[in-house]
């Protein structure tokens, strides 16, 4: 395994506060487990023109280093699963420095999806990433978002979505990919680190060059 994919990712004060949110069009907000969907009322939003939305039940991380814990909790609420985040920050050897790598959340992914082989690690090796990179990240997250699946990535600095937003985790963060449009070339994101800006799009092309040097779990 790479030393430069198991860089410790911490933290960001931005989730402090929080502990649930809502999310415009199907993402809706997550409260007490007892009020969690079944499996079989969780949406997908299905779009023509090589578009696709995965139905997120959000959850904002409850402290600044849970990012790991809750992206994981966010992309497996599409499955229509309801997971302490406590609980899988345990499984993630999770603590006040963070998750140390994607590597660390894959495992937990696939025992809770029911498959060993549901996800695996990809790595984003170069500080920035290459045609190449980028174009098998798009076709990672169209195939997983396709198989009603979200993509987990761990991303490092400041990138600026596609209304021009800025969004910064200098640190390292965790964020779940629950959707696209234009056939992969933008990609919905669901930030666990602040429910006021829980949603947001980002190019393709921006989103590899955040997960350069980490990694992403993808189907």
């Amino acid at each position: 395994m790479r030393t430069d994919l198991i860089r410790k990712t911490a933290l960001t004060a931005a989730g402090l506060a929080f502990t649930g949110g809502a999310i415009a069009g199907p993402v809706t907000a997550a409260h007490a487990a007892s009020e969690a969907k079944p499996a079989s009322q969780t949406q997908t939003d299905r779009k023509p023109s090589g578009e696709r939305q995965l139905g997120v039940r959000y959850e904002a991380q409850p402290n600044f280093y849970y990012c790991g814990p809750a992206a994981a909790r966010n992309a497996l609420s599409v499955q229509g699963k309801n997971i302490s985040v406590d609980a899988m920050a345990k499984e993630m050897g999770t603590t006040e420095a963070g998750t140390n790598s994607i590597n660390d959340i894959t495992p937990v992914l696939n025992k809770e999806t029911g498959k060993n082989d549901a996800y695996h690690s990809v790595e984003i090796s170069k500080p920035d990433a290459d045609a190449t990179q980028t174009d098998k990240l798009r076709t990672d997250i169209v195939r997983t978002v396709d198989n009603g699946r979200a993509v987990v990535a761990n991303i490092a600095g400041t990138s600026v979505d596609t209304d021009g937003n800025t969004h910064s985790f200098e640190g390292g963060h965790y964020i779940s990919v629950v959707g696209y449009r234009d056939n992969g070339t933008t990609i919905r994101i669901a930030d666990s680190a602040d429910p006021n800006t829980a949603a947001y799009d980002i190019t393709v092309e921006h989103l590899a060059d955040w997960i350069a040097t980490r990694g992403y779990a993808t189907s």
